[in-house]
């Protein structure tokens, strides 16, 4: 005798078990992201100036504090980075939201932890060479400004290269502060110092070649290692 292909009264269809599970899924990871971004906006209103809605410059120096890290520290530029911060000095409620989701971080320890691993994506070099474009934009804080001076840069070198490449910063910071033709430094020589420090063989030099297109600047600089070294 044929079964009957007709299902028991109350026995539940697996699709819609199926289905009910999804939907509870979604609304405990729906509700779980909101508890998250409430508690991410509350930790951003902590450090945000009352008046301006923007956590300033005082904000930023109070979050240092609270994470037990300097704020000249080269990973509070990653973390800008990181957020995608516009202004030098200032978080926006949306950039510290895209951070912070980011890094799955909404309290000051989760933050100060997820430092470490956010240096580690930092320097791959598919994100450092984007991280090292934007310290530079990063570092332009007027209107239409397009270059920066000579005393920021050896700063900012330091900080965003000096522990990958010691002897090539030092010695280009030396250069750059006993030369007179150049009082900044623009986007296109920035660059390509970073170029120089990854294709040039250093301290010898012995691969570089000024008929190739290298800023003035680093032709400059390459002969003024080489009256120094003979």
């Amino acid at each position: 005798m044929r079964r009957s292909a007709t299902r028991k009264t109350g026995q539940p269809n697996s699709a819609s078990v199926n289905s009910s599970a999804v939907d509870l899924f979604r609304s405990a990871s729906s509700r779980a992201s909101s508890k998250e971004l409430e508690r991410i906006d509350s930790l951003f209103y902590s450090y945000a100036n009352g008046s301006s809605g923007l956590i300033d410059p005082e904000g930023i120096e109070s979050l240092c504090s609270d994470m037990e890290v300097n704020p000249t520290d080269v990973r509070i530029l990653m973390l800008a980075w990181k957020m995608k911060s516009e202004k030098q000095g200032y978080f926006t409620l949306e950039e510290w939201r895209t951070g912070l989701k980011s890094l799955r971080a909404d309290t000051v320890s989760k933050l100060k932890k997820a430092l470490p691993d956010l240096e580690k994506e930092v320097r791959r070099l598919s994100n450092f060479v984007d991280f090292y474009s934007y310290a530079f934009r990063y570092c332009l804080t007027e209107d239409k400004q397009k270059s920066i001076d000579i005393e920021s840069i050896c700063e900012l070198l330091d900080l965003v290269l000096g522990s990958e490449f010691h002897a090539q910063v030092h010695a280009f910071i030396e250069y750059l502060k006993i030369q007179s033709d150049y009082k900044v430094i623009n986007m296109d020589q920035w660059m390509g110092f970073f170029r120089f420090c990854n294709e040039i063989s250093f301290p010898d030099l012995s691969n570089y070649d000024s008929e190739l297109a290298w800023p003035l600047i680093l032709d400059n600089f390459v002969e003024w290692l080489q009256a120094k070294q003979s």
